[in-house]
C-alpha cells in the first residue's frame, strides 16, 4: 500500500481539477482497500474511493479526508474449460480497479455479446454498476450478475445479486447511499457510499454478432437498420468513431476530452410534461430494470414516463458547442453535453457553467437537468 500526502485531485480526475488531498492511498490488493476504508471510517474521516476519476467534480479546496485509489487489475473467465456453462454463455469476474474498456475488448475478442456498444467509456469497472453505465442503446445492467462489496455499515464483505441492485437509468441502490440516509441504513455516507465495490461478475451470451442495434445514430453509422446485428468488432469501431467525434475518448492533447463525459443525465418526465416540449424534442421509452429477475432479461417499459435528450434541451435553449469560450470552462466544441476544462479551469468555473446551463434549460423548457458526476 502506497500512502502519500502530496497528491492533488486534479492529478486523478479526467476533468483535471481539484485541490490537495490530506491522505492519498494507492491500494494494490483487496486487503489494502479494506484496511484503508476501515481506518478512514474509524477516524471519522471523509472517504473517496477512486478508479479512473471520470465521474467526479472535485472541489478546489483541500480534501480533508482519505482518497483510496484502486489500482488492482484482473479479469478471470469463470468457465475457462467449458463451452459456456452459465445459461449457455460465459461468466467473467473483474476486479473493480480494472479499466472498463479492457473488459469490452476482452468480451469482443472472446465473442461474448452485450457490452460492445459500451466501448471507449473511461473509468474503472467497479464504477459501472453504481451508475448503471450505458451508451448507444446498451446498459451494463444487461450483463451484470452480481457484485462483491465491502459493506461499511456491517463491516464485512457482501455479495449483492442483480435483483438487489435496484438498477435504473444511471442509478442503483448503491448510488442512493451517497445522499440518502434511508438507503444507507440510517446514515449518509458521502461520495463513496455505503458499499465499496471489490469485484464485478458478468454473464454474457456467446455470439460473434452484436446484440441488436437499438440506437438510431449508431445504426446510421453502421449503415444498418435499427434491430439488425453486425459483428461486435464493427460496433466497437463505430462507437469509438462516434465517441471521438464528440470528444468522448480521452486525449491529453484535446481539451474537449478534459471533461467528466456527459455532464447531465437525460431527463425522465411524466407524459404530461413531455407533451409540453416542442414536437421535435426526442422521446424515448423508460425501462424498469428492477423488474428483471434473470440475467439478460428484457426490462419492461414503464408506462406514463418519457425520457428526453439533455443534449437537445441544452442546444435548443441557446447553448451552442463551445459556449463559454474563451473562458476557462466551456461546453465542448464537439458536444454540448460535455463541460470541459480549457486548461486553467477550477471546480468553481465548472459548477458556475453547469448552473448557467441548468437555469437556461429550466427557463426555456421547465425541465430540471441533473448532473451525473459526483460533486465533492
Amino acid at each position: 500500500m502506497k500512502e502519500s500526502r502530496m497528491t492533488r485531485l486534479s492529478d486523478l480526475t479526467t476533468l483535471r481539477i481539484g485541490g490537495e488531498i490530506a491522505t492519498y492511498v494507492e491500494a494494490a490488493s483487496e486487503e489494502e482497500i479494506i484496511t484503508a476504508v476501515q481506518q478512514a471510517d474509524d477516524d471519522g474521516a471523509p472517504l473517496l474511493v477512486l478508479g479512473g476519476g471520470s465521474n467526479v467534480v472535485a472541489s478546489d479546496e483541500r480534501f480533508e479526508g482519505v482518497v483510496v485509489r484502486d489500482v488492482r487489475t484482473g479479469m478471470t473467465d469463470m468457465n475457462p474449460n467449458e463451452e459456456g456453462s452459465c445459461c449457455g454463455g460465459a461468466a467473467l469476474n473483474v476486479v473493480a480497479g480494472q479499466p472498463w474498456d479492457d473488459v469490452v475488448q476482452l468480451a469482443i475478442a472472446e465473442e461474448w455479446m452485450g457490452i460492445e456498444a459500451l466501448s471507449g467509456i473511461p473509468g474503472s469497472t467497479g464504477a459501472t454498476p453504481i451508475q448503471n453505465v450505458g451508451a448507444y442503446g446498451q446498459e451494463v445492467a444487461e450483463t451484470l450478475s452480481s457484485i462483491r462489496v465491502w459493506d461499511r455499515l456491517e463491516r464485512r464483505p457482501r455479495l449483492i445479486a442483480l435483483f438487489e441492485m435496484q438498477l435504473g437509468y444511471r442509478d442503483s441502490m448503491m448510488k442512493r447511499t451517497l445522499h440518502s440516509a434511508e438507503a444507507g441504513g440510517g446514515r449518509i455516507w458521502g461520495p463513496t457510499g455505503r458499499y465499496v465495490v471489490l469485484d464485478v461478475n458478468f454473464s454474457f451470451r456467446l455470439a460473434s454478432l452484436s446484440a441488436p442495434i437499438r440506437y438510431a445514430e449508431l445504426a446510421r453509422t453502421l449503415d444498418v437498420a435499427v434491430g439488425e446485428r453486425v459483428p461486435s468488432s464493427e460496433v466497437r469501431k463505430a462507437v469509438l468513431q462516434l465517441r471521438r467525434g464528440k470528444g468522448m475518448v480521452l486525449d491529453a492533447a484535446d481539451h474537449d476530452t478534459w471533461s467528466a463525459g456527459s455532464f447531465f443525465t437525460n431527463p425522465i418526465l411524466s407524459e404530461k410534461a413531455a407533451a409540453a416540449l416542442p414536437a421535435d424534442a426526442p422521446r424515448y421509452e423508460v425501462r424498469d430494470h428492477t423488474a428483471v429477475r434473470q440475467i439478460g432479461g428484457q426490462a419492461p417499459v414503464v408506462p406514463g414516463l418519457v425520457k428526453t435528450s439533455a443534449a437537445w434541451l441544452i442546444d435548443h435553449a441557446g447553448f451552442t458547442k463551445g459556449f463559454g469560450m474563451p473562458g476557462p470552462a466551456a461546453l465542448s466544441t464537439k458536444h454540448v453535453l460535455a463541460l470541459t476544462n480549457r486548461g486553467e479551469a477550477t471546480a468553481s468555473d465548472i459548477r458556475a457553467l453547469a448552473d448557467q446551463v441548468q437555469k437556461g434549460v429550466a427557463d426555456a423548457f421547465g425541465v430540471e437537468l441533473v448532473p451525473e458526476p459526483v460533486y465533492l
